[in-house]
C-alpha cells in the first residue's frame, strides 16, 4: 500500500475575488493534509487559479487590463487569502504557468493519437457565465422569457467551428469505472445525480473556441484555444509533472481525492475520469463535492452585498475559531448557512466554554497544586480507566470519519470526549481532593492532561494555531505531536508553563 496521499482543490477561477466558499473547500482540504501528514502520509497538497477562458478575457476587459495582468492580480489575492486561512498547500498552480500549458498540448496529443478527438462544428447552448454548454433539456425560461443553465446563468446559442472529445464512445466504460469504484464519487446524492446523467447518454463534448483568443493554442490548430475546462482540469496531472512520469512528483498520481463544489461535480467526476481513461492514465480515486454556503438565509450575490471575505471574519474573530466553525456547523456536503450568531456560540460554548475552559482548569490546577509539574500516572479508578479509553478509541474514529470527508462527525467525536472529559473534573474535583487526597488529586490531573494531550493532537489539523499553544503548555515536545507519538507517555515531572487562555470569548454584536 502506497504511503502517499495526494489531494486537491479545484483551482479557482479569476473572474472574481475569493469569497466563503472558496476558503471552505481550501480549509476542508487543508485540515486533510494537516492530518495524513500527522498520521505518518507523505501528502502532497495542491491548489491554484484558473486563469483562460471569455470570461476572464471579459472581466480583463472591463478591468481597463490586458488578461495576463488581470490575473496576476486576481491570482495572488486568492493566493493572499490561502494564506490567511493557514492553508498548508505544496505547491500553487497557474494555469498560465508555462509547465501547466506545456502540460496540457501532450494532454491534447495523447487524446488526439488516441482517436478520441475530432474536428466539427459545434451548435448549441453556451453560458459564459459558467463557461459551460447545455443541452435543451437542461434549460428552463424565465418570467422574461430568457433561456437559463441549471445554475441560473444566461446561454446564448452558439454556432462556430469546434474540435470534439468523443464522450458518447465513453458512456459504457464510465459506467463500468463508476460500477467498479463504488466511493469514487460523493456524497451518495452527487453520485446518483452523475448515474442518471451518464446513463441519459452522454454527447460528445466541444473541447476547443474559436471565438476568443485567451486560453492555451490547440496543438496543429493555432486559430482554436482549448475549452477552458479540460485545460483546467488537466491542472492536477500538469503540477505532477506530466507527461513527465519519472518526475519524482508523479508517484503522488493518481490523486486520492479532488474536493470540488457540486457546481463543478460533473466536470470532476465525468469529463475528467473520461479523458484521462482515453488517454491511457490512471483517473483520481475519489471526487467529494461539497454544498453552498448562503448567508444569514440569502444567496450570495454581489448586488445584494452579502458577499463574506473569509479574511474580513478572520481579522474579527480569530483564525481558528472560523476554520472550526466552517467545518462544524454544516454536513460536508450539504449546503450550510452563515450567520454571525451562529459563529458566535460556536466560538463561545463549544471552543471557549468547553474545550478552553477543560485545559485552563486543569493547567491551573497542575500549577497551583503541583509546583508546575506534570504528575505521575497514578492507579486508575473505573472513571480513569474509562475516560482514558474513551481517548485510546479517538484517533481511529477521527480517521475513519475524515477518510469519508465527515468533518462534522469527526469534530462530534473530538467533542464528545471534552464533554466527557468536563463531566469527569467536574465530578472528581482535584481542586477539594487538594485538601483531602493529594495522591488522588494528582492522578486526576495527569488523567486530565494525557486526555488533553490526545484532544490538542487530534485537533491540531482544524486549530492549528491554539493547539500548538495547548501542547506547548502540556508540555509536549514539537517531535512528539504526531499521532504515532500519543503512544509514548510524557515524562512525569516534565516542567510544564504558565497556562494561559486559548479562547477568549467574544463579545460583541450577534447580529
Amino acid at each position: 500500500m502506497s504511503n502517499t496521499f495526494y489531494i486537491t482543490t479545484p483551482i479557482y477561477y479569476v473572474n472574481g475575488a475569493p469569497h466563503i466558499g472558496h476558503a471552505y473547500t481550501s480549509v476542508a482540504a487543508d485540515v486533510l493534509a494537516r492530518f495524513k501528514r500527522l498520521d505518518g502520509f507523505d501528502v502532497f497538497f495542491l491548489t491554484g487559479t484558473d486563469e483562460h477562458g471569455q470570461k476572464v478575457e471579459k472581466a480583463a476587459a472591463e478591468a481597463g487590463l490586458d488578461p495576463q495582468e488581470f490575473t496576476d492580480r486576481v491570482s495572488a489575492d486568492f493566493r493572499a487569502m490561502g494564506a490567511t486561512m493557514g492553508i498548508s498547500n505544496d505547491d500553487f498552480i497557474r494555469t498560465t504557468e508555462e509547465r501547466h500549458k506545456s502540460g496540457c498540448a501532450a494532454l491534447w496529443a495523447r487524446l488526439e493519437a488516441s482517436g478520441y478527438l475530432y474536428r466539427g462544428e459545434y451548435e448549441g447552448w453556451y453560458a459564459v457565465r459558467d463557461e459551460a454548454f447545455y443541452g435543451e433539456d437542461e434549460l428552463t425560461l424565465d418570467a422574461h422569457g430568457i433561456r437559463r443553465a441549471p445554475s441560473g446563468a444566461p446561454v446564448e446559442l452558439v454556432r462556430e467551428p469546434s474540435w470534439f472529445f468523443r464522450l458518447s464512445a465513453m458512456q459504457e466504460r464510465m459506467l463500468a469505472f463508476y460500477a467498479e469504484n463504488p466511493d469514487f464519487i460523493a456524497p451518495a446524492a452527487r453520485r446518483n445525480e452523475l448515474l442518471r446523467f451518464c446513463r441519459s447518454g452522454l454527447a460528445d463534448l466541444s473541447i476547443s473556441r474559436a471565438s476568443f483568443r485567451w486560453g492555451i493554442p490547440v496543438p496543429g490548430d493555432p486559430d482554436h484555444v482549448m475549452y477552458v475546462w479540460l485545460d483546467a482540469l488537466a491542472n492536477y496531472i500538469t503540477a505532477m509533472g506530466f507527461p513527465d512520469e519519472t518526475h519524482p512528483r508523479w508517484r503522488f498520481w493518481p490523486a486520492d481525492l479532488h474536493i470540488v463544489g457540486k457546481e463543478i461535480a460533473r466536470f470532476h467526476a465525468l469529463y475528467w475520469p473520461a479523458f484521462l481513461l482515453a488517454a491511457g492514465i490512471a483517473p483520481p480515486r475519489r471526487v467529494f463535492s461539497h454544498g453552498w454556503w448562503t448567508v444569514e438565509g440569502e444567496k450570495m450575490s454581489k448586488s445584494v452585498g452579502n458577499v463574506i471575505d473569509p479574511r474580513a471574519l478572520v481579522a474579527e474573530f480569530g483564525l481558528d475559531p472560523v476554520r472550526y466553525f466552517l467545518l462544524r456547523e454544516v454536513p460536508f456536503g450539504n449546503d450550510g448557512d452563515f450567520s454571525r450568531r451562529s459563529l458566535i456560540s460556536r466560538l463561545n460554548s463549544e471552543l471557549a466554554n468547553d474545550l478552553g475552559n477543560l485545559c485552563q482548569r486543569t493547567l491551573t490546577q497542575i500549577a497551583r497544586q503541583c509546583d508546575g509539574r506534570l504528575p505521575h500516572v497514578g492507579p486508575a479508578t473505573e472513571a480513569d480507566s474509562a475516560l482514558l479509553a474513551a481517548a485510546g478509541a479517538l484517533v481511529p474514529l477521527v480517521r475513519e470519519k475524515l477518510d469519508r470527508q465527515a468533518f462534522h462527525e469527526a469534530l462530534e467525536e473530538i467533542w464528545r470526549l471534552v464533554r466527557a472529559a468536563n463531566a469527569y473534573i467536574d465530578h472528581a474535583a482535584p481542586w477539594a481532593l487538594a485538601r483531602t487526597d493529594r495522591t488522588r488529586m494528582g492522578a486526576v490531573l495527569r488523567v486530565l492532561a494525557d486526555v488533553l494531550r490526545v484532544l490538542a493532537t487530534v485537533l491540531q489539523p482544524f486549530l492549528p494555531g491554539t493547539m500548538a499553544l495547548m501542547l506547548d503548555q502540556l508540555g509536549v515536545p514539537a517531535e512528539e505531536r504526531t499521532l504515532a507519538a500519543l503512544a509514548n507517555p510524557l515524562p512525569a515531572g516534565t516542567v510544564l508553563p504558565s497556562p494561559a487562555g486559548l479562547f477568549p470569548r467574544f463579545v460583541g454584536a450577534a447580529g
